[in-house]
């Protein structure tokens, strides 16, 4: 019998507080920074985001993603033998204890299973989506919770328009199980440190003290030029492993960074917008939550169906890419 993993709950989360353009515009006109409506969109599609309230965590986003995604799946919390969560703004400064750990606390979830984060930016949940397929594919675990989970407002510098008016906080989960019925039907991963400075957080802690800036910097035509050709080419790896065409897929749902990289992937794949699954004009990038929360969307309002295969692709600093194609 060939054992294959299963997406069989998906879940989402954003927090309650939503920022319009017309918001940013106003909060940065303050500190007297000028931009506007037509540049944001014109540039990234993005016409509004969520933003974590001050007590929220990213493992608080995590939680009711899970619910949602462990309630469609119909399942109970300790049903769970493994949490694989992807953050770049964990709970705790350092990473620990992992906010894999936090979500597994407030889960209720009692009967210790393993849980652990992953750290690949905005190519998180791919990362942790294909490593939970290996271990259901080895037979070591039959339920694994995979969450994608960001509160990016607080890394980003509100005093450079170019990157503050692109990113947003929320979070995406699944439910993969074990299944005789094909799911995942082929991953890829890829990372090149290289290119580590195009896209990173440059802050260093010595004894205590933080050396560098806070907040994440961005090389937005460096990260844009690489972004669209890495796309393509691991799309179409994973499609090559399958022993599929392109034609076969019936929905990309790619990382949510910006309209024109999503449009550029499209066009390289030969494949049609009204294919992709597009929520970067209301979520904003978010990170490693952008793959799962826009997956629900698809899956909850309907066109994402049984049967029909889904291509999950995204690029990250490291630099880091990869995709998961999957049959729902």
């Amino acid at each position: 019998m060939t054992l294959y993993s299963k997406i069989i709950g998906t879940g989402s989360y954003l927090p309650p507080q939503r920022v319009t353009n017309q918001d940013l515009i106003e909060r940065l006109a303050r500190d007297g920074i000028e931009t506007s409506d037509e540049w944001i969109v014109s540039r990234s599609g993005i016409a509004a985001r969520h933003y974590a309230d001050a007590d929220m965590q990213s493992s608080d986003l995590a939680v009711e993603a899970a619910k949602r995604a462990l309630d469609m799946a119909q399942l109970a919390p300790n049903d769970i033998d493994l949490i694989i969560l992807a953050t770049s703004t964990p709970d705790f400064f350092g990473g620990f204890p992992s906010t894999a750990c936090v979500v597994q606390r407030k889960l209720g979830i009692t009967n210790e299973c393993a849980a652990v984060d992953v750290q690949a930016v905005c190519s998180g949940f791919v990362y942790a989506l294909s490593t939970a397929d290996k271990f259901i594919k080895s037979g070591s675990h039959k339920k694994v919770l995979v969450i994608g989970a960001e509160v990016f407002s607080r890394i980003i510098d509100f005093k450079d328009r170019t990157t503050c008016v692109l990113f947003g906080d929320g979070s995406g989960a699944v439910v993969l199980s074990a299944s005789e019925e094909p799911g995942v039907l082929a991953t890829s991963l890829h990372a090149n440190g290289s290119y580590g400075d195009i896209l990173c957080g440059p802050g260093r802690i010595s004894n205590g003290v933080l050396e560098g800036s806070a907040f994440m910097y961005m090389d937005g035509q460096a990260v844009f030029k690489l972004a669209i050709g890495l796309l393509d080419r691991v799309a179409n790896e994973a499609l090559q492993l399958a022993k599929m065409d392109a034609s076969e897929v019936d929905w990309i749902v790619p990382h949510q960074a910006n309209i024109r990289i999503m449009q550029g992937t499209a066009k390289k794949l030969g494949l049609s917008m009204d294919k992709m699954i597009v929520t970067v004009d209301q979520h904003g990038n978010t990170s490693a939550a952008s793959i799962p929360l826009a997956l629900d969307v698809g899956v909850r309002d309907g066109r994402i169906k049984p049967g029909q295969n889904v291509m999950m692709e995204g690029v990250g600093g490291g630099f880091t890419w990869g995709a998961v194609l999957a049959r729902m």
